[in-house]
Parts: structure tokens; sequence; C-alpha cells
């Protein structure tokens, strides 16, 4: 279960990365479940589809679908709440916590236990374009996915602390080096997210820390 800790440091750092983004986030109010649409119907690319030809599900790509739509569900629910993070955080909590099998939409009954992964990633798509957040049906879908809250949690805060590096070192100006010692940023960030705890309470400083010493040799 995700724990309160956890929750905080993804809300607190998807508000700095809106932030980052354009300063005037909240008031711009963006269509982040628009973007979730998006990210989901990409998803279900990596899952297959295609009844005419032969398609193999890459999980892994399904899961980097997954982190990417967790960053604008929890932007939503950021917007929802006037960017209060300790609001967010409660109702997101409460939300796990009340978690339930049944959901209603357009009419008819989902049983979530009795869905494919597809028609879940597609019920995802439906919700979302109908600006509802459903946390239970996300978490059954992460759950098919072979992911836990704390890997969604480490994978989350690992591709936002490496966004945010990249920015302070001179990723927009063009003066950011991807490579390390011969080697993608991404694939250090592999390294060093299998070497740590995510249930730190400083994760995500440690995690940052990490990088900066890989990059400086």
């Amino acid at each position: 279960m995700l724990t309160n800790a956890q929750a905080s440091t993804m809300f607190a750092l998807q508000a700095s990365m809106n932030a980052k983004i354009d300063p005037d986030w909240l008031k711009s109010r963006y269509p982040y479940l628009l973007a979730v649409v998006i990210e989901g119907a990409e998803a279900i690319e990596h899952h297959g589809w295609k009844w005419w030809k032969k398609q193999d599900k890459d999980v892994a790509q399904l899961q980097m679908e997954l982190i990417d739509i967790w960053h604008f569900m929890l932007s939503e629910m950021l917007l929802r709440n006037n960017a209060d993070e300790s609001s967010a955080v409660a109702q997101l909590l409460n939300e796990l916590s009340n978690c339930e099998d049944t959901l209603h939409f357009d009419g008819k009954t989902y049983h979530l236990a009795k869905l494919e992964l597809l028609e879940k990633i597609e019920l995802l798509i439906g919700l979302s374009a109908a600006r509802r957040i459903e946390v239970a049906l996300f978490a059954s879908i992460i759950a098919d996915c072979q992911l836990d809250w704390n890997m969604l949690f480490a994978q989350y805060v690992g591709k936002n602390v490496l966004n945010m590096f990249r920015q302070d070192h001179g990723y927009k100006e063009g003066s950011y080096a991807k490579e390390w010692d011969g080697r993608e940023d991404n694939e250090h960030l592999v390294e060093v997210l299998a070497s740590l705890d995510p249930a730190l309470p400083d994760f995500k400083d440690i995690l940052y820390q990490e990088l900066k010493t890989r990059y400086r040799s």
C-alpha cells in the first residue's frame, strides 16, 4: 500500500514539475485527463489489440506508459484540490483505502476482477474522457502489469528526479551530456534505483545525489 510519505513525495514532485513547465500551471488548467486518454491509447498499442496479426505484449513498455499516465492523474488531482498537496494526499489515500471491485459507468456495472487488462485500459480511457478519476481501476491495471505501489513509486520518482536533474544540468540550454561513461543516463538511473530502498523518507534526495555523483565522475 502507498504510504503517506510516498504520496506526499509524489505530489510535491509533480507540483514542482508542473511549475517548472509553466509557473502559472494552476491558472492555465491544462487538460491532464486528455493526456491520460492519449497515453492510454499508447498503452493499448504496447499491449497489442490487432486480431489480424500476431502481437506480443510488451510489459516493460506498458509499465512506462502507466508511469506517464500517473503523472497526469496526479496533476489532475492537484488541480482539483487547488494545488493543496496535503488535501490531494488525503484524497488519494482515502480512495486507496476504500477501493471497490465494482465500478459504474455509462449505465453499466463493471467488476474489475472479471475484466481483462485490455478492457481495463479501455475503461480507463473512457472514464478519463468523461473527466473521472478512478484510483481503484488504476490500481487494478498496475497489478496486471506486474507493478505494486512501491515499484510504481520508485519508477515515478526516478523519472521525475532524472527530468529535474537534466534541467538543473543544462538540458534546456543544450549543455547536458546524456551519455555518462559510455551509457545513457536512463541506464544509470535503473542501476541506482535497484540499489535504493524506495521506503526511505529521503529517497528522492538520495537518488538525486547518486545521479550527481555519477555525472561528475
